[in-house]
């Protein structure tokens, strides 16, 4: 029952009878506990109804000329602001069948002439209980969605919070500025957007998995931070011992994940995905990736899309110790390892995207005092190296 400020402090009652005397009889039954309003038609019952504050209840008798009280109930039925307003009819029509009728139609009771005074206000007392109710259910069902929506949220904003300090963390000891994985996160749900619909994606990559994608990206290099400095933060090539120590961050950034998820007790989805991320992400189509030497199928989808956007990212990006390679340049380098290196239809999405690539690169693009930062970091760390 609606008790706003702008409402009375009594329930309002209408009643619609097209008969003065019927009129009279209720609204001196119940003028002392309700409200009143009366409507001699149809069409007026309609316009009171969509007054504010509406009705909390109608008394409705049925044969009534021009609209009949059934039409009436249909209409206030039909309409989501009146729908929920009880009705109960009032009748002469006395058999089974048409009781059977009004209630089918949505009616909350039913009530025969000649009224028996003691009948209608226990009737409507009792229709007034069940509305209360009702709204009192409503609104805490309101409650408890916000609430849900608003812990759902709270929830995404911590994850998004840890996962970013994570992989913050670990470039802290890297060579790469943090809009690294903005960039790469980005690519990735672009790749994924684009072949959804594609015969080969589109079992897994819905709207659901896309945006687990995105949230579990920045963790692909996660494993870093158990890379020895003198390794990490070598600017030449590595030697084939040291190439093989900075392979380990692959499996060392699934074994972190692993252990985090084992501590919660639970599988969680977006943690499933940067698994793959972090330990296939390295992998090569035809093979001749790390750690397990994967091929074609068999490398997870989700670390075939990181690829892409690892080795674009990484090619196009200007780090402390050299710039960035042009971006025609690095395009042709991803296609000529199209079915080599890279998964042949990620390789073709990649090519149909490029305007959204070159985009993000923009936006997330490092900034003199982003590499003159990093520059200071590193030259912090090195010392320890």
């Amino acid at each position: 029952m609606n008790l706003s400020p702008d409402h009375p402090t009594k329930p309002v009652i209408l009643v619609v009878d097209d008969t003065p005397d019927n009129l009279m009889l209720m609204a001196n039954l119940l003028k002392d506990s309700y409200t009143v309003k009366a409507a001699n038609n149809g069409e007026k019952a309609l316009r009171i109804t969509r007054d504010q504050p509406p009705p909390d209840l109608i008394l409705l008798d049925i044969m009534m000329p021009g609209m009949t009280g059934h039409e009436v109930a249909q209409l206030l039925q039909a309409d989501p602001a009146t729908r929920d307003i009880p009705i109960i009819f009032l009748t002469a029509m006395a058999s089974s069948d048409d009781e059977t009728r009004g209630l089918e139609m949505g009616a909350a009771d039913y009530i025969t002439k000649p009224i028996s005074p003691p009948v209608v206000l226990a009737r409507v007392r009792t229709q007034l209980k069940v509305k209360d109710a009702a709204e009192f259910l409503r609104d805490q069902n309101a409650y408890l969605e916000r609430e849900v929506q608003r812990r759902t949220r709270e929830l995404g904003a911590i994850q998004d919070v840890t996962i970013h300090a994570m992989a913050s963390l670990a470039e802290t000891r890297d060579n790469e500025t943090g809009n690294h994985i903005r960039r790469t996160q980005h690519y990735v749900r672009v790749l994924a957007e684009h072949l959804r619909d594609h015969p080969r994606f589109r079992r897994f990559l819905d709207a659901a998995t896309i945006a687990l994608l995105f949230k579990s990206a920045p963790l692909h290099d996660i494993g870093k931070i158990g890379i020895p400095d003198r390794i990490l933060l070598k600017p030449g090539r590595f030697t084939p011992e040291e190439f093989e120590i900075m392979k380990t961050h692959t499996t060392l950034g699934r074994d972190a994940i692993a252990h985090a998820e084992q501590q919660l007790g639970m599988d969680v989805d977006f943690l499933r995905l940067a698994k793959e991320i972090a330990y296939a992400h390295q992998e090569k189509w035809d093979g001749s990736g790390y750690p397990e030497g994967l091929a074609g199928d068999a490398i997870p989808i989700s670390a075939r899309l990181m690829a892409v956007a690892d080795v674009y990212d990484a090619l196009i990006s200007r780090r402390v110790y050299k710039e960035g390679m042009p971006h025609e340049k690095a395009v042709q380098i991803i296609i000529d390892g199209r079915g080599s290196h890279f998964d042949p239809d990620i390789c073709d999405a990649f090519q149909a995207c490029l305007p959204a690539f070159q985009q993000i690169a923009a936006r997330f693009a490092d900034s003199d005092h982003d590499m003159a930062r990093q520059a200071a970091a590193m030259a912090h760390i090195a010392p320890a190296a």
